[in-house]
Parts: structure tokens; C-alpha cells; sequence
């Protein structure tokens, strides 16, 4: 996966609003795996994946649908946050 930007951690957030909480972890772990993926693919061809976008995680996100409009740093969204982070760093810490 590319390196992370404010970004790509506010587009996987919104990614998961819409979803009901309790769909928020395994939403954002095919999120990281989509942009791992997406990434080394990228690497081996030159080219953007075609369903996951160009390894980085905003492109993951947008590519899998609406995303949910909500005050940013809200309840609701900082919950989703924790979502987001806790599949990174189960990426993170996983044997390689």
C-alpha cells in the first residue's frame, strides 16, 4: 500500500458511515487489502488496478461506492476512524 496521507485516512472513514457499525472492521480490512493489492499490482504492470485503483487507500475507498456525509470528527465518524486504524495496524503487525 502507498504511504498514507490525511486523505486516504478521511475517504476509508466516510467509506465505512454508511455501513452499519458493526460492518466497520471487516469493511476496513478489505479496504487495506484492496490497497495492497491495488499496489503491488501497480508495481508489477505500471498501471492503476482496475477494480482498486493505484495502491493508495483514498482510491480503494472511493472505488467501492458512496461514501457517508457526516461533521467531520464527529461521534460517528471518529468511531469509523478507530475502524479504519485498527485494520492498519492489524495490517502492520501481521507475520509477513
Amino acid at each position: 500500500m502507498r504511504p498514507l496521507l490525511p486523505g486516504d485516512l478521511d475517504q476509508a472513514t466516510r467509506a465505512l458511515i454508511p455501513l452499519p457499525p458493526g460492518a466497520w472492521a471487516a469493511q476496513a480490512a478489505r479496504l487495506v487489502t484492496a490497497a495492497d493489492v491495488a499496489d503491488r499490482f501497480r508495481k508489477r504492470t505500471g498501471r492503476a488496478h482496475p477494480a482498486w485503483g493505484d495502491g493508495s487507500l483514498m482510491a480503494a475507498a472511493l472505488l467501492i461506492g458512496p461514501r457517508g456525509q457526516t461533521r467531520w470528527c464527529d461521534a460517528t465518524y471518529c468511531a469509523a476512524l478507530v475502524a479504519v486504524l485498527s485494520a492498519l495496524d492489524h495490517r502492520r503487525h501481521r507475520a509477513p
